[in-house]
């Protein structure tokens, strides 16, 4: 079965890796994680960060070996504490130094705040001491999107990148990205709507019908992850009520402690076609809707 699986991943795209540098410890680096995946016959990765630019990453290491690589890796901005939170201005640097993916507030969303005080050994603790999160506003006292995220959210149109909704809740990620709509985007991310979005079938199902592309995480579903909850047949369920058209499946993966991206995809893939999804509908999920979505030609 891991034939069948290694040959549907051939040309995949991994949406959300979190290689370092980073405050939380991570297992690979930028230049680790391209070699690994230009090995496992990977196309491209995004490299993302909770805490810095990760395009000025990418852009730093190019000539120094990463551009030579057979796998392209593309970098971005989340939308937290460090770089600002909102901030119109880190997301316009970002994207023009070539980053294609900008994250809403992820680890300072009020939502992942509230989740973290909850649980608080769900989540990565960085290995050095940072000043905490302050929960980020999206939303005014007037109900609307504020004008800092409005701003955002037309730059990321304007420079047909993507936008993912991070860690923010339902309410909000619909705001977003209807507003989004509205300005001509077509580059729609929700993060992980089973974790700290807890977002349900029916609010994906309406995302959705905005455009958006449901991303589900390797790193929830593989029992060797430290980010591990539910069994693959959870994530099957959520693949055969949104439908694999709209699905990406990304990994989620880099820490230390946790295995290798392309080590858990052959892993879940291939309890996906145990669960009955197709090898037509693994290779959707895994590469043609994930190229497609960061605007890459087709494979």
């Amino acid at each position: 079965m891991s034939d069948v699986v290694r040959r549907l991943l051939q040309g995949g795209v991994d949406l959300h890796c979190h290689s370092g540098p980073s405050p939380f410890p991570r297992r690979v680096d930028h230049v680790q994680i391209a070699r690994h995946y230009a090995a496992s016959g990977f196309r491209a990765v995004v490299v993302k960060s909770h805490h810095h630019v990760t395009a000025f990453d990418v852009a730093a290491l190019g000539p120094h070996g990463l551009a030579g690589l057979p796998v392209e890796v593309c970098g971005g901005v989340a939308l937290n504490g460090p770089v600002g939170g909102v901030n119109p201005r880190a997301v316009d640097l970002a994207l023009k130094m070539g980053g294609r993916v900008v994250w809403l507030p992820t680890i300072g969303a009020a939502r992942h705040i509230a989740f973290h005080e909850a649980h608080p050994d769900a989540f990565p603790h960085p290995a050095m001491q940072l000043l905490s999160e302050e929960a980020i506003d999206v939303v005014g006292i007037d109900g609307e999107l504020t004008a800092g995220t409005r701003e955002v959210v037309e730059l990321v149109v304007e420079a047909d990148a993507v936008l993912a909704s991070g860690h923010l809740s339902p309410a909000e990620i619909e705001m977003a990205f209807e507003a989004a709509v509205a300005a001509g985007g077509r580059r729609l991310l929700l993060n992980h709507p089973n974790f700290i979005v807890e977002a349900s079938p029916d609010v994906a199902a309406r995302l959705v019908g905005l455009g958006a592309y449901v991303e589900h995480n390797l790193s929830l579903y593989d029992e060797d992850s430290t980010f591990h909850r539910w069994s693959v047949e959870v994530l099957a369920d959520w693949i055969k009520e949104i439908g694999a058209e709209h699905t990406i499946l990304a990994s989620d993966l880099g820490q230390k402690g946790n295995p290798l991206p392309f080590d858990s995809y052959v892993k879940v893939c291939e309890r996906l076609l145990d669960c009955g999804v197709r090898e037509r509908e693994v290779r959707r999920i895994t590469v043609d809707n994930s190229a497609r979505l960061l605007g890459l030609e087709p494979w």
